[in-house]
């Protein structure tokens, strides 16, 4: 009787079981209301051409003006490129008495004048030279080494505000590893261990002979290090005798950008100069390494440190360098002087330097403005189209109130 009645208990212990599982299962149950269940009423629009069409004119008809103001405002803004890369392939001079210049070719440089003075100008052949006093040992500035100097003209007034860009091509700052490479708390003058730093992304460039880097990573490492003097007028007048433009190195980083960085970081996170090492592309910067005669740069105040810092998003970039906002640059004959220091033949890269102007709608890019010219005339055009197509073969529409009654 026993066995008989354990059976019993087993069925009916089975047949509890059972029955939970089927209430758990109608737990996991949506409840029946209208949101859980998907039976909101919806509005589903009926895409017929008295809707379709007046639609794409009224479009067409918003973007063309858009793109005409947008087109318009790029055209008040003067810029002019200048590629320097195969300075250093010309024939040396060993001092500024004894430059020989050559012409740079056609599609090395470009005049892009606002539209109301490009007619009025005239701007002739900029030239440049190459100068190396590599083996001048008086020389003890880096950037004085190896110099190219560029002379080109300004064929209109530039009003301020007046920008000055360097310009860089086929240089991927976009790379992943490339990205990541630094190590924030280090440049907020943090210490960090040597150990940190070899485990970190500023890895292959975090230490050497187990010094820590400063500041760490490869984007640190690759700064871009070439120098331009002020624009120098060689023509000047008795209405403009001033000899130099000068522009500002101040105010040209996005706004709490320094807030990222430290101006020295030693007391504040490493004990002294020994504990930290320059990255190896600024050996010739700091020979030495960092003394107190050398210290570290000043990266809370270096803004030319965080712009480059800030990296770009596609391999063709330009990074401000400079600028004047009060200073009208008058037309004439100018010469540069560049310290050559950064190398991109090697990548297959290019370096210019770029002074341009701002209007309202900022630098020189008519594109977006086409790209609105663009997308209004498809937009008429498929209107225009559709029209004809509807007065022609009109095309029967079904019974709207069977849909209605449907719902």
């Amino acid at each position: 009787m026993g066995l008989f009645n354990r059976k019993k208990k087993q069925d009916s212990d089975s047949g509890d079981s059972s029955e939970n599982k089927k209430e758990k299962g109608g737990w996991k149950r949506p409840a029946n209301t209208a949101f859980k269940q998907q039976r909101l009423k919806a509005w589903q629009p009926i895409l017929t051409p008295k809707t379709v069409l007046p639609t794409l004119f009224i479009i067409g008809i918003l973007f063309a003006p858009i793109g005409g103001l947008l087109i318009w405002g790029s055209s008040l803004v003067s810029e002019m490129t200048f590629d320097y890369t195969d300075c250093e392939t010309l024939t040396p001079a060993t001092s500024l008495d004894s430059l020989t210049f050559v012409d740079l070719p056609s599609n090395k440089y470009s005049y892009r004048i606002r539209s109301s003075e490009e007619k009025n100008s005239h701007p002739s052949t900029p030239q440049y030279a190459f100068l190396d006093n590599s083996g001048n040992a008086s020389v003890t500035d880096v950037s004085e080494k190896q110099q190219c100097i560029v002379e080109f003209d300004v064929p209109v007034d530039l009003q301020p505000a007046v920008l000055f860009y360097y310009k860089l091509t086929n240089f991927f700052q976009n790379h992943r590893r490339y990205v990541k490479s630094l190590n924030s708390d280090q440049l907020k003058g943090k210490f960090v261990s040597v150990n940190t730093l070899d485990d970190s992304d500023c890895k292959p460039l975090s230490s050497i002979n187990k010094t820590a880097i400063y500041p760490c990573g490869l984007i640190a490492n690759s700064l871009f290090n070439d120098t331009f003097s002020a624009p120098t007028l060689l023509n000047p007048t008795e209405s403009n005798p001033s000899q130099e433009y000068v522009f500002s190195f101040t105010g040209i980083a996005w706004p709490g950008e320094s807030k990222k960085y430290v101006s020295n970081p030693v007391p504040g996170g490493y004990s002294s100069y020994t504990d930290i090492l320059p990255p190896p592309n600024w050996a010739l910067r700091f020979p030495n390494g960092y003394t107190n005669s050398t210290p570290p740069p000043d990266l809370k105040n270096d803004e030319h440190f965080q712009n480059w810092m800030r990296t770009a998003g596609l391999p063709t970039f330009t990074k401000l360098y400079g600028r004047n906002d009060a200073d009208t640059m008058q037309k004439g004959r100018y010469r540069i002087i560049i310290g050559m220091n950064f190398p991109v033949l090697p990548y297959k890269g290019t370096k210019s330097f770029v002074i341009s102007t701002v209007s309202w709608i900022g630098g020189k890019n008519p594109f977006l403005g086409w790209a609105y010219v663009a997308a209004a005339s498809i937009f008429v055009l498929l209107a225009i189209l559709g029209t004809a197509r509807h007065l022609i073969k009109p095309r029967r529409l079904g019974d709207m109130s069977l849909l209605s009654w449907n719902r």
